[in-house]
């Protein structure tokens, strides 16, 4: 079975996104850049909720022809080239190359991707997704980049909806000397 992974930007305060939505304030250093460079060598499918997806697909398609950001350019053709799974009751289709979209019995289909042979498979968000998908039992791994700033937004890293689940630390990084890695594995 493949590995499901929740991989997370957030803030001191436990925050995914500013208070009108922003994702400006991850600081992709050189070390952070190239672990998510190896992150994406060990996967082979990116997970995303609507939201994330609708920021995602707005800039990585040609992010590497806009930015000269090192990871930006390094990042963009990995990203067009690996497969992607969008979770959305209220997308119609995407338009996006090698993306697939689920609309219903989210749990099930999401358990089907995950007894596919493959790589491991990458959740990048959102909040609900993530914690709807970790009640359900079908999260393996939950590692979180703690950046230093405070953005008081709307979402947490995991919404469960009162669900109370248990994790275990298994491994702590630091990147840049600014951003902490922690990883989690649930109780079971």
């Amino acid at each position: 079975m493949r590995t499901l992974i929740h991989f997370v930007h957030t803030s001191l305060d436990g925050r995914i996104q500013g208070p009108h939505g922003e994702f400006d304030w991850p600081e992709m250093g050189p070390e952070l850049s190239a672990y998510s460079l190896e992150l994406n060598d060990q996967l082979d499918t990116l997970l995303y909720g609507r939201r994330v997806w609708e920021m995602m697909a707005a800039y990585w398609p040609t992010a590497d022809q806009v930015s000269d950001h090192p990871h930006d350019r390094a990042y963009a053709p990995r990203w067009r080239a690996t497969e992607k799974v969008v979770v959305s009751r209220t997308l119609e289709r995407v338009d996006a190359g090698n993306t697939t979209l689920i609309r219903d019995d989210v749990p099930a289909r999401v358990a089907a991707l995950k007894e596919r042979p493959g790589k491991d498979i990458v959740l990048m968000g959102g909040a609900a997704l993530a914690g709807s998908l970790a009640a359900a039992g079908l999260v393996d791994e939950v590692r979180i980049c703690v950046h230093p700033v405070v953005l008081g937004g709307p979402h947490a890293v995991l919404e469960t909806g009162g669900t109370r689940l248990g994790f275990d630390l298994v491994g702590t990084r630091v990147f840049d000397g600014r951003v902490v890695e922690s990883t989690y594995r649930p109780r079971r």
